[in-house]
């Protein structure tokens, strides 16, 4: 059965299809903003037209915009071709992506961009598997995680500004899927923000 993997939870959007767990083809590229636009065309420009048996989606944490729109697209392919659609975290790809390095070291703290000066991170062990809860911390505070290697957008800033250990800079990439632990997906797709939505409601009159 093919499967179609969907992350646009941050700067960068990747879709990949796999056969059985071999990668059949894929699109990465880092676009920073546009996914709207970009997504669904990444997806048609796949074998076969990313037709898939499954779906699965980033879920986040990210951007709002980012990680509504990876959701929303895998639920209305899911819908028009009858198929399942399940969730997974995007932090946990990016670990994924380095699995032999986390490995090798004993597990690894994900570092990727929050928004509004904050960092989303959480920590792996060496089976890729959560050390602890997703959080979205200030920089100063954040450092106070002592794990040596750190993987992610802000992997360089973080080790620079704790001033040790190894960065290793990356974005998600749908290509990593197969190398997520078995019980990393969940039903139903659900976005993971992390924070507070920016928008506040209007007052009542």
């Amino acid at each position: 059965m093919r499967q179609l993997v969907i992350d646009s939870a941050s700067e960068a959007c990747s879709v990949a299809l796999f056969d059985e767990g071999a990668l059949v083809d894929h699109r990465h590229a880092i676009i920073g903003r546009g996914h709207a636009e970009k997504l669904l065309p990444f997806i048609a420009e796949l074998e076969g037209g990313g037709r898939a048996g499954a779906i699965f989606v980033g879920c986040g944490p990210g951007s709002f915009a980012g990680v509504r729109i990876g959701v929303a697209a895998a639920r209305a392919l899911g819908f028009g071709w009858d198929v399942p659609v399940r969730g997974f975290s995007t932090l946990a790809l990016v670990a994924a992506a380095h699995r032999e390095e986390v490995q090798a070291g004993n597990g690894a703290l994900v570092v990727m961009e929050g928004g509004h000066g904050q960092w989303f991170v959480q920590p792996f062990d060496d089976q890729l598997a959560p050390r602890g809860q997703m959080r979205s911390l200030l920089p100063d505070v954040a450092i106070g995680h002592e794990d040596a290697l750190v993987i992610g957008n802000r992997a360089e800033a973080f080790v620079e500004q704790r001033g040790h250990g190894r960065a290793l800079s990356c974005s998600p990439d749908a290509r990593a899927f197969p190398f997520l632990p078995d019980n990393s997906c969940f039903d139903p797709p659900t976005p993971i923000y992390g924070r507070a939505p920016d928008a506040k409601p209007m007052a009542a009159r």
